[in-house]
């Protein structure tokens, strides 16, 4: 079969054109060349395909059956070849993201913008979920990238690139004034109603860790799964929330918040880009990559 495939290519013009001559100008092959290919098609499949006709050729019973099998693939395959043309120009194709609420809402938002307005052509695809998850699907091929922020789990085999510093903070509101402007003492958490991220994030891991080196254990009084919603019930007074602090920096400019100073820096983290290897993902996906890598590098104020 895989030694017949370029007399199929010819079977397949000279059928369609009906004329030996005008298969070989499609093909850019001498005339000759088209008969000899037909001849060994037809030798192997022990079947007369084509009979001369007033003008040209035309197919034989047997030619017309498989003509129309021939037509099918051939044309399929043609398909095929302009489908991957156009997702190497970017007019076509499929953007995989994994990404959080942060990295998605602070960071993704104003690139995807720029992306899709670049390539409309591109179909994109983010999946909304905590660092965790994100990482579970970049293992499974379910994503291209992860956009997630430190600290990162099981790093092996993982490629990483920092793109942006985000800062964790403790907000609250009126309530509470009695603790703006004093430097506290981590230990004082325990005493207040605390607001946080659900366990499966990396924000509450980072924190959770941080704290116990501290000696301070938290058992907060609100769980949430989204960092939105602790800042709308630290807005509301239940509690001292638990942020990063683009998520309240409104809120902290316009003083309906206000932040928590302790005697002690709490580290900054990183937002990353993840993947398993830039081979490994579409063309799409690495023409994403670069418009990422080119920003983050403007940014740090490389030379481009």
């Amino acid at each position: 079969m895989a030694e017949n495939l370029e007399y199929y290519k010819v079977f397949y013009y000279a059928a369609k054109y009906g004329s030996l001559t005008a298969a070989a100008s499609e093909l850019s092959i001498s005339q000759p060349a088209v008969s000899q290919a037909l001849k060994q098609l037809e030798g192997s499949l022990g079947a007369k395909l084509f009979v001369r006709a007033s003008r040209g050729i035309r197919l034989t019973p047997e030619g017309e059956v498989l003509y129309e099998y021939v037509k099918k693939g051939y044309e399929q395959m043609l398909l095929g070849e302009r489908k991957l043309a156009a997702m190497l120009q970017l007019e076509y194709g499929e953007l995989k993201i994994g990404a959080s609420d942060m990295t998605l809402k602070y960071y993704l938002l104003p690139l995807l913008q720029r992306y899709h307005e670049q390539f409309p052509g591109i179909k994109v695809t983010v999946t909304n979920a905590p660092t965790p998850e994100t990482l579970a699907l970049l293992g499974q091929g379910k994503i291209d990238f992860g956009v997630v922020s430190t600290p990162i789990a099981g790093e092996a085999g993982l490629h990483l690139k920092a793109v942006r510093k985000i800062e964790d903070v403790f907000v609250a509101g009126r309530k509470f004034i009695q603790y703006k402007n004093r430097m506290l003492d981590f230990g004082e958490l325990e005493g207040l109603p605390l607001i946080s991220l659900e366990g499966n994030t990396s924000t509450r891991h980072f924190m959770d860790a941080f704290l116990e080196q501290n000696g301070v254990k938290l058992h907060p009084e609100f769980e949430l799964a989204t960092s939105d919603m602790i800042v709308q019930f630290a807005l509301r007074n239940l509690g001292v929330g638990s942020v990063v602090r683009d998520f309240a920096a409104e809120y902290l400019e316009d003083g309906r918040l206000f932040e928590l100073r302790f005697n002690k820096m709490i580290p900054k983290r990183e937002i990353c880009v993840v993947t398993n290897g830039e081979d490994l993902v579409s063309r799409a996906a690495q023409e994403f990559l670069k418009m990422i890598c080119f920003e983050a590098d403007v940014k740090a104020g490389k030379e481009i």
